[in-house]
């Protein structure tokens, strides 16, 4: 039994294309920009945030380990 028209038209397809996978022109892979997926700023906001709350922890760690001289 033959394949129906519409599986032979998108085999007739994807036989044209298999050759030219990988070949994109210049043009298209020049305007192509590498940019960062979290900006800068966002960056900046959560160093601040985890060294922050790093720097308060060992404050508060220092000030509740003073030892009991009165023994």
């Amino acid at each position: 039994m033959p394949a129906p028209r519409n599986i032979r038209n998108r085999q007739k397809k994807f036989d044209g294309n298999i050759n030219k996978r990988g070949q994109v022109p210049m043009g298209k892979a020049a305007e192509h920009t590498d940019d960062p997926a979290i900006s800068k700023g966002l960056i900046a906001f959560f160093m601040f945030v985890v060294i922050g709350s790093s720097i308060v922890q060992i404050l508060r760690m220092f000030q509740t380990s003073v030892p009991n001289l009165s023994e």
